[in-house]
């Protein structure tokens, strides 16, 4: 799949699915979209280094934007679930990260490849999307606060930055259900690989920013 976008100044961007020769590039591209952007320094790059080897990849559902050759812009799908209060698990998508090259950013680039990835998500019979973030990002694309779906975490916990997207509307019945996570996180535990890849980077420094407070509250907030 491959779709034409014009910019405000009339640049031409191009969305196709990411290919093994874009790796690197999109690593690069996220670890300078993500750099001091949550907390000093960034592990994003080496998350997505590993997860697309992890089996809840879901290797159709990533995709490039480019402009004039270069990547500008990415989208990566895992596979997550909701399981209701019976035990019966309901397959759904969970995205991230999604990176935009800082010199394309608040341009609406983001909301693009949301969207031609949302498209693609629903041809192959997906009809939710669950995901972690800021909910500034991400409502005028269809997400709303998962209190409104009955999405929690385990003990009934409804953070602030949950968040759900129905590609189909009424996919969800108003039940109970908890949200199931991949284990794609893992890896990042494990801080010798992280490090040793990130030497493989040239050399950026690590530093303080306010939106690392916004993401904290966010992340540490919840909705009674």
């Amino acid at each position: 799949m491959s779709i034409q976008n014009k910019s405000h100044s009339n640049e031409e961007f191009a969305i196709r699915p990411e290919q093994p020769a874009d790796y690197r590039a999109v690593e690069e591209l996220t670890r300078e979209a993500f750099w001091n952007e949550y907390k000093p320094g960034c592990d994003e790059h080496y998350y997505i280094h590993v997860m697309r080897d992890h089996p809840d990849f879901i290797p159709q559902l990533a995709f490039v934007m480019t402009h004039g050759g270069r990547i500008a812009a990415n989208i990566m799908y895992l596979r997550s679930w909701l399981e209701d209060e019976n035990g019966i698990r309901k397959e759904t998508l969970s995205f991230g990260p999604i990176s935009v090259h800082p010199d394309y950013q608040r341009r609406g680039l983001g909301k693009r490849i949301m969207s031609h990835s949302f498209a693609a998500a629903r041809a192959m019979g997906y009809d939710v999307v669950v995901i972690f973030g800021n909910p500034e990002n991400y409502v005028t694309s269809g997400f709303r606060s998962s209190k409104h779906f009955n999405v929690c975490l385990e003990g009934g916990i409804f953070p602030t930055a949950l968040l759900v997207h129905e590609l189909t509307e009424g996919a969800l019945d108003g039940r109970r259900y908890i949200y199931r996570e991949s284990d794609c996180f893992a890896p990042l535990e494990d801080r010798a690989a992280f490090e040793a890849f990130e030497a493989t980077f040239p050399p950026k420094e690590a530093g303080w920013q306010p939106s690392q407070e916004k993401f904290w509250i966010y992340s540490h907030s919840s909705i009674r």
